[in-house]
């Protein structure tokens, strides 16, 4: 098959699902456990946060920040996209608490019954284009990801970033020719940092997160593709307590200044 052929077939299959919004979910994920030890009895105890991907250098941060304040306690993390962890809750895996990069993912755990109350969005993020370091490609704009010439990566369409990506392209009146649909937005970077695309599109706070071996590209219809990023204790959690205490951690203003340095916007 040709290129633009094999092109054309990825664009159909982008666009479909997209359509459908931010429901199915991913195989790659990644789990970070903050802590070392086991609790001592009488400790706060461990609980397990699902966040997105997008989410792992604050999240990190603030999972360090918890532990330090209350002496005992265990962060486990699972950063993934989050249309895979909200199919993981909604078969029952065990966790305290999850954070989305989409209030419409968070809604299919929500309407489910499956979080303790209602959600509250914590922080926003936006859409930039990545190049490799130096762009090689001398990529400019959004024009660009309609270039067959071009290796280009967007994460897949049922996947929050995927979804905004969509929402952009019809904006700028642009049909992507993407050579690859990632699972999550880090993986979308990687595409980028390893060489291997001439330019994706992913969040701001992961061009930021990347240092010197990307390079960011803004551009105006970023602003028309916000995402919102909910956070809810679990309905199932079991340690809801300390679960409580991570989100308030999350939406304080010591969780704003980390969610800010990382390049979040807050709502």
């Amino acid at each position: 098959m040709s290129r633009g052929a094999a092109a054309r077939s990825v664009i159909a299959v982008f666009v479909s699902v997209a359509v459908s919004g931010c429901g199915g979910g991913s195989t790659n994920s990644s789990s970070t456990d903050t802590g070392r030890d086991a609790p001592p009895s009488g400790a706060p105890g461990r609980i397990t946060v699902l966040a997105a991907a997008s989410l792992t250098e604050p999240f990190t941060l603030l999972g360090e920040r918890f532990e330090a304040e209350h002496p005992g306690s265990r962060v486990s993390f699972s950063f993934a996209a989050s249309s895979e962890l909200a199919t993981q809750i909604s078969n029952g895996a065990p966790a305290d608490v999850f954070a989305s990069a989409s209030p419409a993912t968070m809604a299919l755990v929500a309407d489910a019954g499956d979080t303790d109350g209602e959600p509250t969005v914590f922080a926003s993020n936006t859409l930039e284009i990545a190049v490799p370091a130096g762009n090689p490609a001398d990529v400019t704009g959004l024009d660009d990801f309609a270039r067959e010439d071009l290796s280009i990566a967007l994460c897949a369409p049922e996947v929050p970033c995927g979804a905004a990506a969509a929402k952009v392209f019809a904006a700028a009146g642009v049909t992507p020719a993407p050579d690859t649909l990632e699972a999550d937005v880090k993986a979308t970077l990687g595409k980028v940092t390893l060489g291997e695309v001439d330019a994706a599109l992913v969040y701001r706070t992961d061009v930021l997160a990347a240092g010197d071996d990307v390079e960011g590209i803004d551009f105006p219809e970023a602003a028309g593709a916000v995402n919102d990023y909910p956070i809810a204790v679990l309905a199932d959690a079991p340690n809801a307590a300390a679960a409580e205490a991570f989100v308030a951690l999350v939406t304080s203003p010591e969780g704003a200044e980390v969610l800010t340095e990382t390049g979040f916007d807050l709502p």
